[in-house]
């Protein structure tokens, strides 16, 4: 009779406290950092799944803008193929995206220093500088419809639009990330560690990098070959 009353007595501290708790490293089932584990294990960051999330896209990218300038390549100098001027402001773009992306590196290096201050400071400048390119990319647009040069008018012009602006989509992607990281930056975020954020800026970073490179080879083929 004792024997059930206590079986009873520890199925009801079973369901009202929930599954019991595996042993963490405090030996309270605890991770650490006052979260329950299953396993008694510490859930661990790593930083490769920024890195190989930020690849993967990446990749992705490549392929498409690869497919459309294979396109642009074969359809070039057909009968309907007339050649568009490139905008000055698309020079003033590039060394906007091209100053952006070294200040982007700056930033990176100042939280490798754990100078959270200049950090913010620097990803502030880099976000400054992508509206700046966008606002360019914007302002040509409307040099070349006052041109006459209209997105549906012949295949150059359409890829015109095509590669400007679907470049232009992906570098707003990059701005909000740059945004998420200036806000953080400047508020303290209790339970991120400085591994986790340096892994962010490596992928927020990596990122930007490549929409430089990328709107540089695009300018390139715009411009000489037509």
């Amino acid at each position: 009779m004792a024997q059930v009353t206590s079986t009873r007595t520890a199925t009801k501290e079973i369901i009202g406290s929930g599954w019991p708790k595996a042993p963490g490293p405090n030996g309270n089932g605890s991770n650490g950092n006052g979260k329950r584990n299953w396993f008694g294990g510490e859930k661990r960051f790593s930083k490769d799944t920024y890195r190989i999330t930020t690849w993967i896209l990446l990749a992705a990218i490549v392929m498409m803008f690869v497919a459309l300038a294979s396109s642009y390549i074969f359809l070039s100098g057909g009968e309907q193929w007339q050649p568009v001027r490139m905008p000055r402001t698309f020079t003033v773009s590039t060394a906007l995206i091209l100053v952006s992306s070294a200040t982007m590196e700056v930033a990176r290096r100042r939280l490798r220093q754990q100078d959270n201050r200049r950090y913010a400071g620097w990803l502030l400048v880099t976000l400054t500088l992508g509206v700046a390119f966008v606002c360019s990319q914007l302002f040509g647009w409307k040099q070349l419809v006052a041109e006459g040069v209209y997105l549906s008018g012949n295949p150059h012009s359409s890829f015109f639009y095509l590669f400007t602006g679907a470049h232009g989509i992906h570098l707003c992607g990059g701005i909000l990330a740059v945004s998420c990281l200036a806000m953080r930056a400047r508020r303290v975020l209790v339970g991120v560690s400085n591994e986790k954020r340096l892994a962010a800026t490596d992928a927020v970073s990596l990122y930007w990098h490549f929409m430089d490179g990328l709107w540089v080879c695009l300018f390139l083929l715009l411009l000489l070959w037509k």
